[in-house]
């Protein structure tokens, strides 16, 4: 039978501490009355998913468009702990950290993992530098890139890390490599209730289940089906999680039922002299050369229609579009612009959208 919002699994504790559902109560009320910041948003969703109501309200990042409110069943948010646990194996009395806010889905989800599959959860502040026990051994946990990148010399502890919000560089893929830490990154949205695919990006000689020829593929997890609508973008049908099938705008490469590789999203394609181009694959490309922060974009064009632009923060950055590697003709920037500071979504990550209206002051 499969559990209810309102059911805690005997093998829960929070921060060591056993709680019933009744209990709590009593600790959202306490977080709210008395926590640090990061604590009464935990109160606040511990409050939320323990009233009446069979859905609960969470913020969307704001990264491909207008940060919005949306409301998500909290039966469909069990069913998707379940299809994690599912997925990486995990087991009651396991433990998780805790290190990102619950304010969004990301964290929202580590502490319903918790709450249904029977972990042993430790919170701490969510910073992009989180304050860990690092001889404590976890067995799951979930990061922003710049989490990770900051703590990875003291991650041995932890079994698995699964890393969403933002793409990862190619010089963190490049540092996890010696790890033996199991480090993934996901696909998802706030409307997928996070991830319903994950990608392996280390560690591929003892796993069955990975391929180092499928590193650049994404697998998804249990009962989730994708195919693809004629622009080529990846359509999810995720019936215990979603109500009806999402249409993304992400642009992928069908590898089997359940693999698929990321291209790139359709709003952003270039279409430069009839060739459609990627900038994500673009920016893939350059990572290993740029050390900034940095996107491709596009400028209207007199003969082609468009072209490529380069966009990089940093105060001193003097590359030319002709010394940028590995690039085809048509692929390489036409002009590179250089910002002190790109515009940021409410949860960090780049807005191009707002970005690129500096360039026009």
């Amino acid at each position: 039978m499969t559990p209810t919002y309102k059911n805690i699994h005997n093998r829960f504790k929070l921060n060591g501490t056993h709680y019933n559902f009744e209990d709590l109560k009593e600790v959202a009320y306490s977080f709210i009355k008395e926590g640090l910041d990061f604590e009464k948003q935990i109160g606040d969703f511990l409050n939320h998913w323990q009233d009446d109501s069979e859905f609960i309200d969470v913020k969307t990042s704001g990264s491909t468009g207008q940060p919005k409110t949306i409301s998500l069943s909290k039966q469909a948010m069990v069913n998707s702990a379940i299809a994690t646990g599912d997925f990486f194996g995990l087991e009651p009395g396991n433990t998780a950290l805790m290190c990102l806010p619950a304010n969004y889905i990301a964290g929202k989800m580590m502490l319903v993992r918790a709450l249904i599959l029977g972990l042993e959860i430790e919170v701490i502040e969510p910073k992009t530098n989180p304050v860990f026990d690092n001889e404590v051994h976890y067995d799951f946990c979930a990061m922003i890139p710049i989490q990770l990148q900051k703590t990875l010399k003291r991650i041995d502890n932890i079994k698995t890390i699964i890393v969403g919000g933002a793409s990862v560089s190619y010089q963190l893929k490049e540092q996890i490599q010696s790890l033996k830490t199991n480090v993934f990154e996901t696909y998802g949205m706030t409307e997928t209730i996070t991830h319903v695919a994950v990608k392996k990006l280390n560690n591929f000689h003892d796993d069955k289940d990975f391929s180092i020829a499928e590193s650049s593929y994404f697998k998804t997890l249990p009962n989730i089906k994708i195919s693809q609508n004629k622009s080529q973008c990846l359509v999810i049908d995720a019936p215990n999680i979603l109500d009806e099938t999402i249409l993304t705008n992400d642009v992928v490469k069908l590898h089997s039922d359940t693999t698929f590789e990321w291209l790139g999203r359709k709003d952003n394609v270039i279409n430069s002299g009839g060739v459609k181009l990627f900038p994500e694959q673009i920016e893939a490309k350059l990572q290993p050369q740029i050390a900034s922060r940095f996107f491709i974009s596009k400028e209207e064009d007199d003969k082609f229609g468009e072209h490529v632009i380069l966009v990089v923060e940093d105060k001193d950055f003097n590359l030319k579009p002709s010394d940028l590697k590995g690039l085809t003709k048509i692929e390489a920037p036409k002009k590179i612009y250089v910002l002190e500071q790109f515009k940021e979504t409410s949860s960090g990550k780049i807005n191009r959208g707002k970005t690129l209206q500096l360039l026009q002051k």
